[in-house]
């Protein structure tokens, strides 16, 4: 074998050990990434869950404030079902985009809720009430954790895949556009949630 053929070699098993990392990276970026939207999840499904239970014990105090319990609900249901979508793909454009618009319209109706509970005072010392919403509190900042770890994942995602010559081999390797990051619409709202005094 001569020489030549001997550094020809030589360089096509070095090139192809260097895809073969960069495949490697993809993936377990992508990985990471799908991790913490995983937990975004958890934390999400966690809050869903304790939405009715909150409405439930206001229902009785707030029996004439129907129509803002009403769009609490709805906005849950339909957050939920979109979170559904997301899981199954996350870092989707559009699922991303569509789960942070139906979080914004939720953040919006509970703080909606929270500015009509401020008129029952009774509601405000109600012992299940307090502890509802001492576990949302909880689990608001959860998600707000659990959110920017995704969001840290998908941007070190987004960076290599754009990144030289990573770019060029990545829609080959199944890898064939950004994950989106997930951003609350009505962040002011998501934030007052968690804020009600007793």
């Amino acid at each position: 074998m001569s020489t030549g053929t001997i550094i020809f070699l030589a360089v096509i098993v070095v090139f192809l050990i260097y895809l073969i990392a960069i495949y490697n990276q993809l993936v377990a970026l992508k990985n990471r990434f799908e991790n913490a939207f995983a937990q975004i999840d958890l934390q999400l499904k966690r809050r869903y869950d304790l939405i009715p239970n909150l409405i439930e014990v206001a229902k009785k105090a707030m029996a004439h404030e129907r129509e803002t319990l009403e769009a609490v609900i709805s906005a849950r249901n339909e957050a939920s079902a979109l979170l559904k979508a997301a899981s199954s793909n996350p870092g989707d454009p559009q699922a991303m985009s569509q789960l942070a618009n139906a979080e914004g319209v939720l953040g919006s109706a509970m703080f909606r809720f929270n500015m009509v509970m401020e008129a029952y005072p009774d509601l405000k010392t109600n012992q299940n009430m307090m502890q509802l919403t001492e576990e949302l509190t909880s689990t608001e900042n959860k998600v707000a954790f659990a959110r920017q770890a995704y969001n840290d994942s998908v941007m070190a995602y987004n960076t290599y895949r754009q990144s030289f010559p990573q770019i060029l081999f990545a829609a080959t390797f199944g890898h064939p556009f950004d994950a989106e990051m997930l951003e609350f619409e009505d962040r002011e709202a998501i934030q007052e949630v968690p804020k009600v005094q007793f």
